[in-house]
């Protein structure tokens, strides 16, 4: 889904709706949990999730590591191949991390979430009611 997408909003209101949308929020940990989401050793709780998830439905994922872990040539090969299986990249941010690195790899602010988790009911429940 490219973010200037236009959709219109279903005019139902969103409680008489029907979704699911997992959205993985987990901070750096997702640094340890990306190569794991991509093969085929999904033996962390939380992973099992996203691996018997119906692939139809939406899934966001908000990726968060240092800077170094976030420039590496294999977290673009790994992101990449999240996106290829349909889910939904809320990109991290720069700012000043924890680890006192300055740069990308901060996880989106939660707004901006919240903003991506709307779009993509709106536009789901747009594309259910054609």
């Amino acid at each position: 889904m490219e973010s200037n997408a236009s959709c219109p909003a279903d005019a139902a209101p969103l409680a008489k709706r029907q979704f699911r949308v997992l959205v993985g929020v987990t901070g750096s940990v997702a640094a340890l949990k990306l190569p794991l989401l991509v093969s085929r050793l999904l033996d962390i709780p939380g992973t099992c999730v996203i691996r018997a998830w119906d692939c139809r439905k939406p899934l966001l994922f908000c990726p968060a590591m240092n800077t170094a872990m976030w420039e590496h040539p294999v977290t673009a090969q790994q992101v990449g191949l999240l996106k290829a299986f349909g889910y939904v990249e809320i990109p991290c941010v720069v700012k000043k991390l924890v680890c006192g690195d300055q740069g990308l790899g901060a996880m989106a602010e939660v707004g901006t979430i919240v903003d991506k988790v709307k779009e993509v009911l709106f536009c789901r429940g747009s594309s259910q009611q054609s």
